[in-house]
């Protein structure tokens, strides 16, 4: 009979989380997964499969985490676009003052591991497909509201505001001029 957990699997999934961001797929041994998860290799393995299934795991939860923190900055009341720019004003400020320069485990992904796994190309398709929907929902709102131009296309306009973040996400791995991204950032709003 196979003894029961004593471990918390969202515990464990984030410590992974915290070392594969750190670290990233390739440079995280399952060494480093084990002392950062307080677990032994055969109740890590037995409990996630293989390394791979837990860093798919980890950028799920990852990706999770920053549309909950999309959908916190739109809920906010004010302005559409100061909404906007203080989520990504707070992306910004995050990365500079990252001294490991993690960036964003979702475009890290993207970058290291995609071309070879089908299923984290499916947790970032899916990721970048919900944030377009709420923002072109709210872009949409924000245009009959008149705050945006009556002429702006709110699909195009979302697609260019996800692609100047993301590019925000790999240059604040090494940046350190803050006006520079803001730069972008209040370039991208203006254009609304």
């Amino acid at each position: 009979m196979p003894r029961p957990r004593t471990f918390d699997d969202a515990e464990v999934i984030e410590a992974a989380m915290q070392t594969f961001w750190a670290r990233g797929y390739e440079g995280t041994s399952a060494e480093e997964l084990c002392r950062r998860t307080g677990l032994g290799r055969g109740s890590l393995y037995n409990a996630f499969g293989a390394k791979q299934s837990l860093y798919e795991e980890a950028v799920r939860r990852y990706a999770d985490a920053t549309f909950d923190d999309l959908l916190a900055a739109l809920e906010r009341p004010g302005p559409v676009k100061e909404r906007l720019r203080t989520f990504m004003y707070g992306v910004i400020d995050a990365d500079v003052v990252d001294t490991d320069h993690r960036g964003c485990l979702v475009v890290n992904a993207a970058v290291e591991v995609s071309a070879r796994s089908d299923v984290i190309r499916d947790v970032i398709r899916r990721q970048s497909s919900r944030m377009e929907s709420t923002l072109c929902g709210v872009l949409l709102i924000a245009q009959r509201a008149g705050e945006i131009s009556a002429g702006a296309d709110p699909l195009r306009a979302t697609r260019t505001i996800l692609a100047v973040l993301n590019g925000l996400r790999v240059l604040g791995k090494i940046a350190t001029d803050r006006a520079m991204l803001t730069d972008a950032v209040d370039g991208v709003l203006a254009t609304l």
